[in-house]
């Protein structure tokens, strides 16, 4: 019963298609799906498997989304070759690999760019998310709060210079002395941090290796990938935080430059690799035993001094800024949202971890059983992901209940109450 109920809820909402001004052509998205379809296969020996499988691209405002194949439930409407729906609202919406329908998806977002190898390195980067436990990747987003440190940040930065100088070299000489020196950053990087390099390499492990496949199916010559490199560290250095995000412009580096000495190097590794490792022993670089001379040494020859200058004062800002969090949700009273079944989606690229409290998102929505949490205004998200705490609600309208910039839209069982002791709310579940 439950389930015959659930899928009847999925077909009225893909009734509704219909109705809506459809913002991009069907021709256009099948000239997408076949673009991917086409770099897929040009590129299968790149996994030895063909990338091109179920996906959904998405208008995350109208939450419309066209299919390159049905889904197994029969829930999807066909057109031509395309097939439409829209995406409950249960369901989050993100660059993402879902299961959905009785398949498993490549979601991804509209609008894509107009650039044609920018489009296929992103569909082929979350196909590659699709296939990837049938390749014995684990899916792991392992958060890396070391790299919203002081001594993290400088030394990711200095990493990513010298990677750009390896990226601009003219020969393997010039780019093994450039790979040598991003290398010892990261060692001495991970040397600061206790546990670092175990995290870091999860991360490049996932995302890392996605973007990696993304960049050699996307078709780009090598004067066009040295510069999507380039640019793409350029952009990064500009996020708020590199926590969750700096994988996607380290291990794409790396894996490039092997792969122009040896095109199956990403079919020797696993889930278990130590990619700096690897890296090291296969580009045959000899990191210095005294870490801390090395990188001093060579530091100014990769803007270390304005890039200490940069991060002394952003460590300033960054502790005035996570005060305000401690006091907005630890100190004072406030709304504490203990997870059953929990599913996210958020922007990573502007996180902040609050010391040993966990870390704050401003953008993040949550669906789970009680019913879905939207939230523009931040948030704090516990070390182990079983809670998140958000400022005391303002307001409550019916299951529909707010405060400073979130909404939650509670399920039926479900009502919140307050602690009049403490002053903090909870759910309830009735």
């Amino acid at each position: 019963m439950k389930q015959t109920v659930l899928t009847a809820f999925f077909f009225l909402f893909v009734l509704g298609v219909k109705a809506q001004k459809q913002s991009i052509s069907s021709d256009t998205i099948s000239v997408y799906f076949d673009e991917l379809n086409t770099a897929s296969k040009k590129n299968i020996g790149l996994w030895n498997k063909d990338l091109y499988g179920p996906m959904m691209l998405i208008d995350p405002k109208t939450r419309e989304f066209f299919a390159n194949e049905p889904d197994s439930e029969g829930i999807l409407k066909r057109n031509g070759t395309i097939y439409s729906g829209v995406l409950p609202a249960a369901v989050n919406i993100a660059n993402t690999a879902i299961n959905w329908g009785g398949k498993r998806w490549a979601m991804i977002m509209l609008p894509l760019s107009q650039n044609k190898e920018n489009r296929i390195n992103l569909l082929a980067h979350e196909s590659f998310h699709s296939i990837q436990p049938s390749l014995g990747f684990t899916l792991n987003n392992a958060e890396n709060s070391h790299l919203d440190q002081k001594e993290g940040r400088i030394y990711l930065r200095l990493e990513l210079e010298a990677l750009k100088q390896a990226v601009r070299s003219s020969s393997e000489k010039e780019y093994t002395h450039h790979l040598t020196n991003a290398l010892t950053f990261r060692k001495y990087r991970n040397r600061l941090y206790k546990g670092s390099e175990n995290t870091e390499n999860l991360l490049e492990l996932n995302e890392g290796i996605a973007e990696f496949t993304g960049l050699i199916v996307s078709g780009r010559n090598k004067d066009q990938t040295r510069l999507y490199l380039l640019n793409g560290i350029d952009g990064f250095m500009k996020n708020p935080t590199f926590v969750r995000s700096f994988a996607y412009y380290t291990t794409p580096v790396y894996g490039y430059l092997l792969y122009l000495k040896d095109p199956d190097w990403n079919k020797k590794i696993n889930a278990k690799t130590d990619l700096t490792g690897y890296f090291i022993k296969a580009f045959d670089v000899r990191i210095q035993t005294d870490l801390q001379k090395a990188v001093e040494k060579l530091s100014d020859n990769y803007n270390g001094t304005s890039t200490i200058k940069e991060e002394t004062e952003r460590e300033e800002q960054t502790k005035k800024r996570i005060a305000e969090y401690k006091m907005k949700f630890i100190q004072q009273p406030h709304f504490e949202i203990k997870f059953e079944k929990m599913n996210v989606s958020f922007d990573p690229r502007n996180i902040v971890p609050v010391e040993d409290h966990g870390t704050v998102y401003p953008n993040i929505r949550i669906t789970d059983l009680w019913g879905i949490l939207t939230i523009e205004n931040g948030a704090l998200m516990s070390p182990n992901w079983d809670k998140i705490s958000i400022s005391n609600p303002v307001s409550t309208e019916n299951k529909k209940v707010s405060g400073d910039g979130w909404i939650l839209e509670l399920t039926d069982g479900y009502t919140i109450a307050k602690d009049e002791g403490s002053g903090n709310y909870k759910l309830l579940k009735n």
